[in-house]
Formats: C-alpha cells, structure tokens, sequence
C-alpha cells in the first residue's frame, strides 16, 4: 500500500498531528496532484487555534494553497492534464454569480482535505496551469492571497489607475499582493502597520509611504502626509475603521475581508454624510482567479516570500505567524 504524509487537525486548538495517508484514486472529474509546495493563510492559523467557529469535517488536512504536478486523473477526456504544472482554486462550488458565492461555496482545507499534504485529490475545475514568470515556491503562495486581494481592488473596489490607496495592516500574505497588484495598475499607495520596518518593505515595493496605527493621531497622520483616499483595502475593522472614515474622500470606498480586531466601531455620521461606500468581499471566483493569474503574469509579478519550512515543521511555521513576525507568504516545502 502506497501511503503519503499528511498534517492533519484532529481537534480545535491542538497541534497539527502529521499521519500517514494510503493515498487515493481520482474519480471522474478529478484530478490527484503531487503537491510540492503550499502556503499558509491565517485561515489556517485560526482553525489550528480554535478561533475559527464551527469546524464539521475534523479530523482534516489544513491548508487552501498549494503547487504541484497533476499525476493521475479520473477521465479519459482530462489526460492532457497529466504532468501539468499547477495552482489549484481554493474556492469550491462557487456558483454561476460572479458577485457572490452559492450556498454550497467553501474553501480548501476544512471540511475538504487540503494542501498540507504530498498529495491531494480536487475536481479538475480547480486545476489552473501556474504562471510561467513564478518558480514553484511563488506559485504556492499566491491562491488565496491573491485572489482576495485582486477581487477587493478591481471587483469590488473599481480601482482605477492614479487613484489614491490605503492598504491597512501591511506584511500580510495577501496586504503585500494589494500593494503589489495597486502599484501595478497604476495608483499610488499608502499604508499602515505596527512595525515600522514593514513599512520600509513597503516603501521598497512601491509604496509612497506610512504610518504606525498603533499611534492615536495616526489617521490625521497619514491625510496630513498623503491627503485622503479613494479607496481603503481593510481586514481588521475593530475601532480602526474611525480613522479610515476619517482618511476617505467624501463617496470614498472601504472593502473588507476580515474582523480580527472585532466588530467594526463605524462613525455613522461621518460615514454617511461623506457618501462612503463599504462593500464586504472573500476570495472569489474562478473569472476572478483567472484574471489574477493573467494579471501576475503580464506584470511581471514576484510574491513576497517571507520564509520557508519542511512540511514536518509547521508547527514552527504557525508561530512564527501567531507572532506577527512575517513580511510576505511562508511557504512549507512538502517532496
């Protein structure tokens, strides 16, 4: 019996466990990837915590991004797939809208086995060929990142070119590829963070500047450097959306994909006599993903790469994201 290794999270808030799996047959339509590289979101970090809710499906392989190279498949009509280079789509059974996900939407990696492991089965609807300009370790780090971050500027936010941007909580997997992808479409970009060499990291990627968040007066800061905004990029919302109302132009847009500084504290009278337009996003659809890979592509792209772990250390992986420490995507390095 042929078998592969696999970090699986047997309950909330416990180590990952690392198993020996036998490892499967793809059925019709599938698609048995030899994964060689995958990435770690906060997804993960939260459901490894127990801070992430209602989890069905443990035990389960963790994780959503994922390279490898298909190996088998389970239709004679999907064989030009074998021995392709890959990313594979984290958002399964999107649906047909483009606007909003189906009521069977989820991501990898709960309750369906995720990338975490040597091996994965996926429906072949989630194959994509990965971008040429990427090596592997690149290529792993860009799926859930990126599709969030290009759906939050271009669906969702109506980025144009020269406008002014605010990216909140730089040094992020997916904060570095908003700054990346907005820089690249021509708009001038701002941002905040704790640590004032993330904001030098920043600056080096195209960034016109910063502010410490952690400092009161930081949004009367940032618009006395910068001026106001058009467009604010935000996965922390708790008291910090005061300051973001604060640096937006009257009929500014605020979208968000995320709350781990809790409920938002919205001044609704600012808010809603200066016109401001907040729009909720996740992830997104296969056009979506499509367009993010061609858009990396075509310009030239590089994801950040903050560090890398064998697949038997993501225990240490974890914490160095539970502490804040990275500036880009950690990667594990699964065969």
């Amino acid at each position: 019996m042929s078998t592969y290794k696999a970090q699986v999270l047997r309950e909330a808030g416990k180590p990952l466990v690392l198993e020996h799996r036998e490892i499967p047959v793809p059925k019709s339509g599938e698609a048995l990837v030899h994964l060689q590289f995958a990435a770690l979101n906060h997804r993960d970090l939260w459901m490894r915590k127990g801070a992430y809710g209602n989890m069905p499906g443990l035990p389960c392989v963790l994780g959503s991004d994922g390279f490898g190279i298909v190996e088998a498949v389970g239709s004679e009509t999907n064989k030009s797939w074998i021995g392709s280079s890959v990313v594979i789509f984290p958002s399964l059974d999107w649906g047909e809208n483009d606007l909003a996900p189906g009521p069977a939407w989820r991501i990898l990696g709960v309750p369906d086995a995720g990338t975490f492991a040597e091996y994965i089965i996926v429906p072949v609807t989630q194959l994509f060929a990965a971008p040429k300009n990427l090596s592997p370790e690149e290529a792993a780090s860009l799926p859930l990142a990126g599709v969030t971050a290009h759906r939050s500027l271009f669906q969702r936010g109506n980025l144009k070119a020269g406008e002014k941007v605010l990216i909140t909580g730089i040094g992020g997997g997916t904060a570095q590829f908003l700054l990346q992808f907005a820089v690249a479409a021509g708009a001038e970009v701002w941002v905040t963070s704790r640590s004032q060499e993330k904001i030098e990291a920043a600056k080096k990627l195209g960034a016109k500047g910063g502010v410490l968040y952690t400092s009161p007066s930081w949004a009367e800061d940032l618009v006395k450097a910068a001026g106001s905004f058009d467009l604010c990029v935000d996965s922390a919302a708790g008291s910090g959306w005061a300051g973001i109302c604060e640096a937006l132009k009257p009929g500014g847009r605020l979208v968000f994909f995320g709350a781990t500084r809790g409920a938002p504290e919205v001044p609704m009278r600012k808010a809603f006599f200066k016109q401001i337009d907040i729009r909720g996003t996740a992830m997104g659809s296969a056009r979506d993903f499509r367009e993010m890979l061609s858009f990396v592509q075509v310009h030239n792209i590089k994801p950040v790469i903050d560090s890398v772990f064998p697949l038997e250390q993501i225990e240490d992986a974890m914490q160095r994201m539970d502490q804040g420490l990275q500036t880009g995507k950690i990667i594990l390095k699964i065969s």
